[in-house]
């Protein structure tokens, strides 16, 4: 598995990082290198933020993908290759064709499997499992015995609709590791605007003193319902519960 960031590097470099140069390609080319495409040969290459290659690069990923072939800069052996191209983006491609930044005949090539990530905001059950993910990935780096957060930052944290998605969440749990003083991160160890009033939120109305992960759970099962249209038998199976399991945190919830 090899992955390169399309937008970490200029149209210059692009072409000789994907597909290889020969020695003398170029100033500063004293010896031929081979590409990201011949390092994944059998494997899988990943081409994140495609959206942000020039036009002209694109057409000779294009070329890349039809053929199943490629050239080094500054070459002229052709190279067949044999490896799964995955790519990813965070703009809109339909979009960026209408706009013309983004090559049509390309899009359709690379639109063969496609996965919509939906944002963190649709995906509140996911906030508890990344946050405890990057905690204990932050507080072994910072070398701090940090045991989870307390209630009110989780619930701080479920509110808010998290306009970075995941980067915006690693980065306030990253914070409130360097600044916590205590075993366990607090709302007031997060970051300022998610304690602004200003902050975007979602609106979780806790019942009975619930803790959380229980809003989490009752946000989770009625959302599943819905797009089940209702059949808690569909339900309960999309959930991995029995339908008893359903049915009594449905009476919980007041929803029988």
């Amino acid at each position: 598995f090899v992955k390169i960031n399309c937008a970490a590097i200029t149209e210059t470099l692009l072409e000789s990082e994907l597909f290889g140069h020969e020695k003398g390609a170029f100033t500063g080319a004293d010896r031929r290198k081979e590409g990201k495409f011949r390092q994944a040969s059998g494997g899988t290459i990943l081409l994140d933020e495609v959206s942000e290659m020039s036009l002209a690069m694109q057409v000779k990923l294009l070329r890349v993908l039809q053929e199943r072939e490629i050239t080094r800069v500054g070459g002229e052996e052709v190279i067949p290759i044999d490896v799964r191209v995955v790519t990813a983006t965070n703009r809109d491609l339909v979009r960026e064709i209408v706009a013309g930044r983004f090559r049509e005949d390309l899009y359709y090539r690379l639109n063969v499997v496609t996965l919509q990530v939906p944002p963190l905001r649709e995906r509140k059950e996911d906030i508890p499992l990344l946050a405890v993910h990057f905690l204990k990935e932050f507080a072994e780096k910072n070398r701090k015995e940090i045991q989870g957060f307390t209630p009110r930052a989780l619930d701080r944290m479920l509110r808010y609709s998290w306009p970075g998605n995941v980067r915006e969440l690693m980065n306030t749990v990253e914070r409130g590791v360097v600044l916590s003083r205590s075993d366990y991160l607090d709302e007031s160890d997060l970051s300022p605007i998610l304690l602004s009033k200003d902050a975007p939120e979602e609106r979780i109305e806790p019942a009975g003193g619930w803790a959380s992960l229980e809003i989490v759970e009752k946000t989770t099962i009625l959302k599943t319902l819905d797009e089940a249209g209702g059949n808690k038998s569909e339900a309960a199976r999309r959930l991995g519960i029995t339908r008893r399991t359903l049915h009594q945190k449905l009476k919980k919830y007041g929803k029988m």
